[in-house]
C-alpha cells in the first residue's frame, strides 16, 4: 500500500474544509498521521506527521512551525487564515488552515480518516468493518451487523456459537435489512437516541431483541451497529457497543475518503486518457479494464454529457458538478467502480463495450445508448435543465480512447432538442459534414471558388441562385426534383441555373465543379439541407 502524500490528502479533504497555504517541500511529501499539539508535553519526533496547533493562535504559531520541522513533521495545521506563512516556508513544512470555528477533534478525525484512506484492491475500503464486527460480537456477546443509513448491511460477524434469528439470516443473504412498518419504527427510535438503545423483538417465529447504536461523526449519521440479544450479552455490552460505534465511525469515514480518493484518481487518469497522455497498459490495470475474452484489449466507448446552453453562467459550474455526480452514480450502479470526469463543462464516462462491437448499430436496444437516455432523462428532472449526450465509436482498448472522445465531442455539436442523445453511427453524415466544414474553412485553396460569388450575388440582388443550386444538386441534377424541393415551377429552376451560369461563370457541366460547389454551399455556405 503506497503512503499517503500531502497531495493525496488535499485531494480528499482540500477545499472549504482544509486549505493549503504553502507547501515548500511540494505535494509529494508523505503524510503519516495527524497529531494534536499538547503544550504540556514535549514534542516528540514524528516523521511525516501533521501537527494540529491546538490552543495556539494562528498568528503566534511560528515557533510551532519550526518545532514541527525539527521533529521531522510534514506540516502544521492552524485555525484561521493568518498563519505563520514565512516561518513555515523557512522551516520547510507545509502550512494548512481550517475555519476559525472548526472543532479540533473534528479536524483531527477528518484528517486521520483521510490519511488512512488508501484505495484497496476492491476499491471498497470496507474490509476492516468485518474485523470490527467480529471484535464487537466477541466483546458484547452477540451476533453483530454494521449497516449504512439506508439499512444496507456493510459487514457482519462470524463468531461461532452466537444465536441468530430469521431477520438476521434474511438480511445477510440479501445484504439488506427486511423492510416492515415495525422495523421502520425501530430505526426512528434508534436515530432519535443519543446512545445505545434496547429494542424488543419484532413479531416473528424466532426473532430476538436487539441492542443497537447509531454511528455518527460531526453530527452526521453514518450508519448503525446491531447486536442480537439472546439474553446472554456481556454485563458491559452497552459500553462495548458504544466504543465499537466510535471505531466504526472512523472506519466508515476512511472508507468514504478512500472511495473519494479512488474516484479522483480514476477521474484524473481518464482525463489523461482523453487527451492521449496516459499509458494505456498502466491505465487498464488501474481501471480494471484488461483483456477481452479473445486476448485483445477490451473494447471501450466514451460517452459525453453536456448541459443545454440555456444554463446561466452563474449556475453552470455548480450544475455541471451535480451532473458529474449523477453520471457517476448511474455508471457505478451499472458497471461498479467507474471512471467519470468533468472537463471544460463536459462530463465524460468511459464505458466497457464488450458485446457492443460489430454489425449494424443497435439503436434503441444498444445498452450504452439506453444508459445515456436514462441519464439524460434523470438529469433533466433532477437539474431542471436539458442535458444532451453523445457516444463516440467503440474502440479497441484504452490506447484509442482519444479517438472515441473526439467522436463524442462531434456528436454533441450536432445534437439538438429534437435529438438529445445519439451515437456517432446514428449521426455519421452530420458529423462528417461538420468535419468537412472545419477542414474546408482552414485551407484557403479548399474554400476558394464560385460559391462565394453565388452567395454574394444573392445577398446583393435578392436572388436565390444558391438555394436553387443546392436543391438541384441534392435532387441528382433533376430539374423536376429540384422544383419539388423548392416548391416552384421547373421553368423557374431552369431559369435560375442558366442565369447563374451566365452571370457568375459557374460550369454545371463539369461533374467535379458540381461536387465541389455542392460541398462548399452545404458546409461553408451554411445551407445544409434547407431549400
Amino acid at each position: 500500500m503506497d503512503a499517503c502524500t500531502l497531495g493525496d490528502l488535499l485531494d480528499v479533504v482540500g477545499g472549504p474544509s482544509v486549505r493549503l497555504q504553502t507547501a515548500p517541500a511540494g505535494l509529494a511529501v508523505p503524510v503519516t498521521e495527524a497529531l494534536l499539539y499538547d503544550a504540556h508535553a514535549p514534542l516528540t519526533r514524528a516523521p511525516g506527521a501533521l501537527l494540529l496547533a491546538v490552543g495556539v493562535r494562528a498568528s503566534a504559531a511560528g515557533p510551532l512551525a519550526r518545532a514541527a520541522a525539527e521533529a521531522g513533521m510534514s506540516g502544521l495545521v492552524v485555525r484561521g487564515p493568518d498563519g505563520p506563512l514565512a516561518e513555515a516556508e523557512s522551516a520547510g513544512v507545509a502550512l494548512l488552515s481550517v475555519d476559525e470555528d472548526a472543532a479540533w477533534h473534528h479536524v483531527h478525525l477528518l484528517l486521520a480518516s483521510a490519511i488512512g484512506a488508501r484505495p484497496s484492491a476492491t476499491g471498497s475500503g470496507l474490509g476492516d468493518l468485518f474485523a470490527l464486527a467480529d471484535a464487537v460480537a466477541a466483546a458484547v456477546g452477540g451476533a453483530t451487523a454494521i449497516e449504512d443509513p439506508r439499512q444496507r448491511i456493510l459487514a457482519y460477524s462470524t463468531v461461532p456459537g452466537q444465536p441468530v434469528d430469521e431477520d438476521r439470516r434474511t438480511g445477510i443473504l440479501g445484504l439488506q435489512v427486511p423492510g416492515s412498518p415495525a422495523n421502520s419504527e425501530q430505526y426512528r427510535v434508534l436515530f432519535a437516541a443519543d446512545g445505545v438503545v434496547r429494542l424488543p423483538a419484532l413479531a416473528g417465529s424466532d426473532n430476538l431483541p436487539r441492542l443497537a447504536v447509531a454511528v455518527r461523526a460531526g453530527g452526521e449519521t453514518l450508519g448503525s451497529l446491531w447486536v442480537v440479544d439472546d439474553g446472554g450479552l456481556a454485563p458491559d455490552a452497552e459500553e462495548a457497543l458504544a466504543q465499537g460505534a466510535s471505531t466504526a465511525a472512523l472506519l466508515l469515514l476512511r472508507a468514504r475518503a478512500a472511495q473519494e480518493l479512488a474516484r479522483h484518481q480514476n477521474g484524473d487518469l481518464l482525463r489523461r486518457l482523453l487527451d492521449g497522455t496516459a499509458d494505456p497498459a498502466g491505465a487498464a490495470h488501474r481501471l480494471g479494464m484488461g483483456l477481452g475474452p479473445d486476448g485483445n484489449p477490451a473494447p471501450v466507448r466514451v460517452a459525453a454529457f453536456v448541459l443545454d446552453s440555456s444554463v446561466s453562467a452563474a449556475d453552470v459550474e455548480q450544475t455541471a458538478l451535480r451532473l458529474l455526480d449523477l453520471v457517476r452514480l448511474q455508471c457505478e450502479a451499472r458497471y461498479g467502480r467507474h471512471a467519470v470526469v468533468l472537463v471544460d463543462g463536459v462530463v465524460y464516462a468511459l464505458l466497457p463495450a464488450l458485446g457492443e462491437r460489430g454489425g449494424a448499430p443497435r439503436r434503441r436496444t444498444n445498452s450504452h445508448r439506453g444508459l445515456a437516455e436514462d441519464i439524460v432523462g434523470r438529469a433533466g428532472q433532477a437539474l431542471r435543465v436539458p442535458v444532451r449526450a453523445g457516444l463516440g465509436d467503440v474502440v479497441g482498448g484504452l490506447a484509442e480512447v482519444r479517438a472515441s472522445r473526439d467522436d463524442a465531442d462531434l456528436v454533441l455539436r450536432v445534437l439538438g432538442p429534437e435529438l438529445p442523445v445519439a451515437t456517432v453511427e446514428e449521426v455519421r453524415p452530420r458529423v462528417t459534414l461538420l468535419r468537412l466544414t472545419e477542414v474546408l474553412g482552414e485551407r484557403r485553396e479548399l474554400s476558394a471558388g464560385g460559391w462565394r460569388r453565388v452567395l454574394a450575388h444573392d445577398a446583393e440582388h435578392g436572388t436565390e441562385y444558391a438555394r436553387t443550386l443546392v436543391a438541384w444538386l441534392d435532387a441528382g441534377c433533376d430539374m423536376a426534383g429540384a422544383a419539388r424541393l423548392l416548391a416552384v415551377h421547373a421553368n423557374t429552376c431552369r431559369y435560375r441555373l442558366r442565369q447563374a451560369q451566365q452571370q457568375l461563370g459557374i460550369d454545371l457541366d463539369d461533374p467535379d465543379e458540381r461536387l465541389v460547389l455542392w460541398l462548399q454551399l452545404r458546409t461553408l455556405g451554411g445551407l445544409g439541407s434547407r431549400h
